[in-house]
């Protein structure tokens, strides 16, 4: 007597249903591979640091929630604890995150925080971070590279107004456990796409994967009025608010291609702002864009070398400075 039919299907369901488990953990595994972290490589964990953006597309930013939703504790603390604190875009943070940096303040002994940001970060995430920050900075050095662009960036629109944000960047900080150790293991199992670290202490940067083409700094020497006169207004406004002495507030322009050297004077002229902006011939983008290694380590070099007095000058006066200062 043969089998009830039932029963014979059952070993073919079994096997259908541990198919499509193969395959779901299979198509799962190969998004994370391709569109999510495991996309960027582990490389540079080290010193503490956490991956601030992968660059595919489930992954992306972390950095800017990591701040504004207050999930790096070290991170934030350095950077409210800072003597002078840098802002503006990841040009800044890729020109100065560089060994003349660091060993240029610690020599001064001066505490120094980076807090610059991807995607053409500017005041208007800045200004309502400073304010969840309450920083102590003595001293405040802001590259005018885009800083005063009226534009709210994707990421800064999305941890500010976003409520649904705070879990979905939880969870990218989540991933970054099994990324770091399964990365770090068996990097053949990861991606190469661009990825950045911040270290927690300084706020420096530390660039890996990905593919580019370099190319020279280049300077405009002319002016751009109507950037100047935009900047200008929106500047004074953004200053008034910084806790310390105008010369306490330094400007600087880090260095790219056709870099906006004549407008970023004549900002700080009509600012009443120290300009602090090495020109300094023979440097070299990595991507057409930011400073490569060798480069962010020349131009550090000069920009310490220049402004570290006065921001020395600016940490020594501060308590007289800050009791002194208008109450905004």
């Amino acid at each position: 007597m043969s089998e009830p039919r039932h029963r014979l299907l059952r070993p073919s369901a079994a096997a259908y249903l541990v198919v499509l488990i193969v395959v779901a953990l299979g198509a799962s595994a190969y998004s994370l591979r391709i569109h999510g972290i495991f996309g960027c490589q582990a490389l540079e964990y080290q010193l503490d640091r956490y991956l601030a953006y992968c660059n595919t597309n489930k992954y992306g930013d972390y950095d800017h929630g990591a701040f504004w939703l207050g999930l790096e504790p070290k991170a934030i603390a350095a950077a409210a604890n800072a003597e002078v604190l840098f802002i503006g875009n990841s040009r800044m943070q890729f020109g100065l995150s560089a060994a003349a940096t660091t060993d240029g303040f610690e020599a001064l002994r001066i505490r120094h925080y980076l807090l610059g940001f991807s995607h053409f970060g500017n005041y208007l995430f800045e200004t309502p971070l400073l304010s969840k920050l309450h920083p102590k900075a003595a001293a405040y050095v802001i590259n005018l590279d885009s800083f005063f662009e009226q534009v709210e960036t994707p990421p800064a629109r999305t941890v500010i107004h976003d409520g649904t944000a705070k879990a979905r960047y939880e969870r990218k900080r989540d991933w970054q456990y099994l990324h770091r150790t399964l990365c770090t293991y068996i990097p053949a199992a990861c991606g190469n796409a661009v990825a950045f670290f911040r270290e927690p202490r300084t706020g420096a940067w530390a660039a890996a994967g990905g593919r580019f083409r370099s190319k020279p700094v280049s300077y405009n020497l002319e002016p751009d009025p109507k950037v100047v006169e935009a900047y200008v207004q929106r500047g004074r406004e953004f200053l008034s608010r910084l806790p310390v002495r105008r010369e306490c507030t330094i400007l600087t322009m880090v260095p790219t291609v056709n870099t906006d050297i004549g407008t970023a004077k004549a900002i700080a002229s009509a600012l009443g702002r120290p300009l602090v902006a090495p020109e300094l011939p023979g440097l070299d983008t990595f991507d057409e864009s930011h400073l490569d290694r060798r480069s962010a380590q020349l131009w550090s070099q000069a920009f310490v070398e220049q402004a570290g007095p006065r921001i020395r000058q600016c940490v020594d006066e501060a308590p007289v400075a800050r009791a002194a200062s208008p109450k905004h």
